[in-house]
């Protein structure tokens, strides 16, 4: 049996707590928040240890992992603990607020041989997992472009800040919006992005963070295209994430639903035909242990303790990836500052 500890009870914190209590092998033995209430419920409602203190937590409790689920500029200091103490650790995204922060947790990570894992769900989505394969196997031929996108009405008024309005706590929309989308597109095609230009990041209603991104990319492989996200668009009930991609022999387009796959000639051994086909989520989703949010948010966590159970580290979500969409972060928010 896995014994697991969570940082942070905000939305993801509850969430990821309610999706292990309903996977096998794994029990959920202590919490640590500073909230009031929240840590009233949990000792009314349950018998897990609650504690305000991280480290107290871990000395006392020995996890053998740990999620981290808090504000971006907490993430170091916990996760580099949680991993001197043997801990694996499951983290939520953004991943770090510098590189130096990533490289550290990387580094650290690998000479514990500890499994570790950053919240990007969006590469457990079956729409995009069957893209993936599509893509690398030739489906469209030669890919010449692509758009990364997401919209979502997060902040559609002038208002009080909250940490994900604070630059310096990690917020702001390329962090909170746009790192799913790049990190989804290095996911997809294989490739690390390494360039940018272009870049604009208008602050819409917040006044200390962008609203906001948009700009060209490229690849390592040589494949450029745009991203267009935006999290004051209210023409959305909530986040829509998708990706496009052009090839010389057909177009691939796919959102957290659907997969949409044209080709200019049939394809039997896909079960596609010329024209435009059509796979829904329902037909590309393993079945998972609990859903709660969507079959994506356990799956990881199930891959996570799978990936400790076995010894064997799951490499589709690891911090090194994390680091690399940090890394993009980076070079975006520098072409910004180019640009003015």
């Amino acid at each position: 049996m896995i014994r697991a500890a969570i940082i942070g009870l905000g939305k993801m914190g509850m969430s990821h707590a309610a999706i292990l209590g309903g996977i096998p092998n794994v029990q959920l033995v202590a919490v640590c928040d500073t909230d009031n209430l929240l840590q009233s419920a949990f000792k009314k409602l349950t018998t897990i240890e609650c504690y305000t203190d991280y480290k107290k937590m871990i000395d006392e409790v020995k996890p053998d992992c740990v999620y981290v689920v808090t504000p971006t500029k907490l993430h170091y200091d916990m996760v580099m603990y949680a991993l001197e103490k043997g801990c694996h650790v499951f983290c939520e995204k953004p991943f770090a607020l510098t590189l130096e922060q990533g490289t550290a947790m990387v580094e650290k990570a690998k000479s514990k041989g500890l499994v570790n894992q950053v919240g990007y769900h969006n590469r457990y989505i079956g729409t995009f997992n069957r893209m993936k394969q599509l893509l690398s196997e030739g489906v469209i031929g030669k890919p010449f472009h692509f758009i990364g996108e997401a919209y979502g009405p997060v902040v559609l008024k002038r208002k009080g800040g909250t940490w994900r309005s604070d630059k310096k706590n990690g917020g702001g929309c390329i962090e909170d919006y746009a790192a799913h989308v790049l990190n989804l597109i290095n996911y997809v095609t294989g490739s690390n992005l390494i360039e940018c230009s272009g870049i604009q990041m208008p602050s819409i209603f917040s006044s200390e963070v962008d609203d906001a991104v948009y700009g060209s990319l490229k690849l390592a492989n040589g494949l450029q295209g745009q991203i267009s996200v935006n999290w004051s668009d209210d023409t959305v009930r909530k986040m829509t994430t998708s990706i496009k991609i052009e090839g010389d022999e057909g177009k691939l387009e796919a959102d957290a639903t659907t997969l949409k796959v044209y080709v200019k000639e049939d394809k039997p051994n896909y079960s596609l035909v010329k024209g435009w086909n059509f796979i829904y989520i329902t037909d590309v989703t393993d079945i998972v242990s609990f859903n709660l949010r969507g079959e994506e948010y356990t799956a990881e966590s199930e891959a996570f303790i799978n990936s400790i159970i076995t010894g064997k580290i799951d490499s589709r979500n690891s911090f090194e990836n994390a680091l690399q969409t940090d890394y993009i972060i980076k070079k975006m928010e520098a072409n910004v500052g180019e640009n003015q």
